[in-house]
């Protein structure tokens, strides 16, 4: 009766447990899966990389030139201002050699004022375009690092 029982029970899990029959399919899966896909996994991530670093040397140049052209412009409007200071120098000098020259240094002051103030808005928009450029390429350059970030992932 003894061996029946065990007959029985060895017959039982046969036909009911199949868990080592699915471990070593698992194993045999996982053992194909990696020889076959490991190598395919690591040129797609070779080629990423690479394409990340393409990326990063063709990115600075464009935005050296995009600064370089907002300094030229900045560059122009202090030549001007520049100029404007030169003139107004140049006035002093002919109202102090005129014989006018209190009501002339009148209008010097006034005129200096108005440069003053005509300056200082002028620094203000250059302040404001830069700091519109800055924000600009600081948002660029974050959305550059979230599509790299993409592709590392």
């Amino acid at each position: 009766m003894d061996k029946i029982a065990k007959d029985v029970g060895d017959i039982q899990s046969r036909l009911l447990d199949h868990r080592p029959v699915i471990n070593a399919e698992i194993r045999y899966f996982m053992r194909e899966f990696e020889e076959k896909r490991g190598y395919r996994e690591s040129r797609l991530l070779e080629n990423i990389n690479k394409s990340v670093l393409e990326t990063n040397e063709q990115m600075p140049p464009a935005n050296f030139e995009d600064m370089k052209h907002q300094l030229s412009d900045i560059n122009k409007r202090l030549d001007a201002a520049n100029h404007m200071a030169e003139r107004v120098q140049q006035r002093e000098l002919e109202a102090q050699q005129g014989t006018q020259l209190k009501a002339n240094m009148e209008q010097l002051k006034e005129d200096w004022a108005e440069f003053l103030k005509e300056q200082q808005r002028l620094k203000e928009e250059v302040d404001e375009e830069h700091a519109r450029a800055v924000g600009q390429l600081s948002t660029k350059y974050n959305e550059k690092k979230k599509e790299l970030a993409k592709f590392t992932l």
